[in-house]
């Protein structure tokens, strides 16, 4: 698998404070193919979560289980922006995608929120982790797009899964310490978040 680039920051929005987490890697597929994959009602499901709405700019959407949203900025077929509202909090996602070659994309998301309690427990790598899962089994539906979804309950307690998610959390304490957060504070967050992420 192509590497992970994990960047935080910490600036403001509308005056408020709030963390982006920010992640990238390539994939060797086509823009339109990628696109599709994300956008798509019949293949979000494939590699992500059942989704319902009207999507298309200015739409709601609903993923099962999970957050649900408005789309607010949407530029076939390279970005597309959305709100991310669960547990009664909003945060906004920003999906970029740029070709790298006729068969090779780059895949940017930025996930922003205001900096909370949860922000302070577990750090970046709560969001982090739970997008490089997601990122994980995008990789693989484009790869093998005719075998089941990636089951992240049962990755999750596998060995590998341990080792993806261990190293997934490690490294986005490595981001935010270069982003200037406390290092202990980094590291505790990063060993909350692996402890969720394995159910331990």
């Amino acid at each position: 698998m192509a590497a992970i680039d994990r960047q935080v920051e910490l600036t403001e929005r509308d005056e408020e404070a709030v963390s982006t987490v920010k992640v990238a890697r390539s994939f060797n597929t086509s823009m339109q193919n990628t696109w599709d994959a994300l956008t798509n009602r019949e293949r979000i499901p494939q590699w992500f979560l059942p989704i319902t709405g009207d999507l298309k700019l200015g739409g709601s959407y609903a993923l099962e289980g999970n957050a649900s949203g408005s789309i607010t900025a949407c530029t076939p077929p390279t970005h597309v922006s959305l709100t991310w509202e669960f547990a009664g909090d909003v945060s906004w996602v920003d999906l970029r995608i740029t070709a790298t070659s006729a068969d090779s994309v780059l895949l940017e998301l930025d996930h922003t929120a205001l900096l909370s309690p949860h922000w302070d427990q577990f750090g970046a790598g709560a969001t982090g982790v739970g997008w490089e899962m997601s990122y994980l089994g995008l990789y693989l539906y484009l790869v093998h797009p005719n075998e089941d979804r990636l089951d992240e309950e049962a990755f999750a307690v596998s060995e590998q899964g341990k080792r993806f998610i261990t190293g997934s959390s490690q490294g986005w304490a490595n981001a935010s310490i270069a982003a200037g957060i406390d290092a202990t504070a980094a590291k505790a967050a990063a060993e909350r978040t692996t402890a969720f992420y394995l159910g331990n």
